[in-house]
């Protein structure tokens, strides 16, 4: 698939902004699935400080400081990209026990990351016991992990007016309801629990427009899933808010431990007050 991505996000402050330092990670990073183009940003106020770097997970980190004085911050990056099609998946795997005990040996540092706990996924028991209704004795992992992202998705309602970023996985849990994000930390706390590796995924879902109506420019989404680790395969990417594996209609941004690990602008600043936030995205197919 050949996307144009387009992502804005805008602050309005209450009272004005003396000094600035950012971080923003809203440049798409490239895959084994995924080509990008060379990226068109525009920041305003202009920055008088602007570098790019990777961070510990490879995900591409933009810098920037700015010290004139403003009440509004505008971000804008443009991105082409090209994804394709993974690979099949294996029609066998080894049983979750025996992948969970091959990596309590394995010393992969890009691994065993993404089997401790972070900031906002904590392993638990109770994780433990929501993975095991689908992590049975002997279960392949492939199909385990396929029926876990299926669990979530048939049983948790998507509901925006729910949770906030403080919202425990345990009142996630406890209601069945919650959105993209805390979809995704689930399944990685169950996933972690059991002693698997699993890591957040951030990225971007094309909105199809009802029948008949035109595409609103500006009302596709940011979205997260994530990926737990296949050994002699790889990552695989599931989607639990769609009940899908995350694929070419999954264009990626970034990954993590968690949402702290990807969040897309960050820092910190002098002065602002009460500010007020707003987020376009456009994720735009283009003809192959």
């Amino acid at each position: 698939m050949n996307y144009t991505l387009r992502h804005t996000t805008r602050y309005h402050y209450s009272a004005p902004v003396t000094l600035c330092h950012s971080e923003a990670r809203v440049l798409p990073r490239k895959t084994p699935h995924q080509q990008c183009g060379a990226s068109e940003l525009h920041i305003s106020p202009a920055p008088q400080v602007q570098k790019e770097r990777c961070d510990i997970f490879g995900n591409r980190v933009l810098y920037f400081a700015m010290e004139e004085v403003h009440q509004t911050l505008d971000v804008t990056v443009v991105t082409p990209l090209n994804t394709q099609p993974l690979t099949a998946l294996p029609t066998v795997s080894p049983a979750w026990e025996n992948v969970a005990q091959l990596l309590n040996q394995d010393n992969s540092f890009d691994v065993q990351l993404y089997r401790l706990d972070s900031p906002f996924i904590r392993r638990n028991d109770e994780l433990a016991a929501f993975a095991r209704s689908c992590f049975t004795p002997g279960r392949p992992l492939i199909e385990a992990a396929l029926a876990l992202n299926e669990l979530i998705y048939s049983t948790f309602e998507y509901d925006p007016s729910f949770t906030t970023l403080a919202t425990p996985l345990s009142e996630v849990l406890a209601n069945r309801r919650g959105v993209c994000q805390d979809f995704a930390h689930l399944a990685i706390g169950a996933l972690r629990s059991v002693g698997l590796a699993a890591r957040y995924v951030s990225g971007y879902l094309e909105t199809q427009p009802p029948p008949g109506h035109p595409r609103l420019i500006g009302a596709d989404a940011s979205h997260a899933w994530l990926a737990t680790w296949i050994p002699e395969w790889g990552w695989l990417a599931l989607d639990p808010t769609n009940g899908s594996v995350a694929g070419e209609q999954h264009p990626v941004l970034a990954w993590g431990c968690d949402y702290a690990d990807v969040a897309p602008l960050k820092g910190v600043m002098n002065g602002g007050g009460e500010h007020h936030l707003e987020v376009e995205v456009d994720v735009m197919p283009l003809a192959s």
